[in-house]
């Protein structure tokens, strides 16, 4: 007889969702807060390893990975971890232990506040 359990998969509720730190830039001078929020994401993606880290997990088959499968980025595993805490502590990436390995995340709602934030629009005529 089995000891394993089947549990239900959660869906992140709205409250949980990430919203946009600020707003288009042609759309208004930031408040000190938001130009705080949007300088902590963008420098924590100026570094190529970050980067290449963030675009790794971001392209992951599935929307996550491994820390096992996104290491080989030219640097030691101590330095992984380290790149890859400063990516959550900036907001960019959540990230959930399994066993002995981590499992990191983009949230997509992340990456469209970023876009969002780069984002021209049109003046209103």
């Amino acid at each position: 007889m089995s000891n394993t359990k089947v549990l239900p998969l959660l869906e992140p509720e709205a409250s949980d969702a990430v919203t946009a730190c600020c707003p288009p830039l042609t759309e208004r001078p930031f408040t000190a807060e938001e130009a705080e929020t949007a300088a902590r994401m963008f420098k924590a993606l100026g570094d190529p390893v970050r980067l290449r880290l963030f675009s790794a997990v971001a392209s992951h088959e599935g929307g996550e990975a491994c820390v096992c499968d996104i290491s080989d980025v030219g640097v030691s595993q101590p330095t992984v971890s380290h790149h890859l805490k400063k990516l959550k502590d900036a907001g960019l990436l959540t990230s959930e232990r399994r066993g002995t390995w981590v499992y990191y995340r983009v949230e997509p709602s992340v990456l469209a506040a970023m876009g969002k934030l780069l984002t021209i629009t049109p003046a209103a005529a």
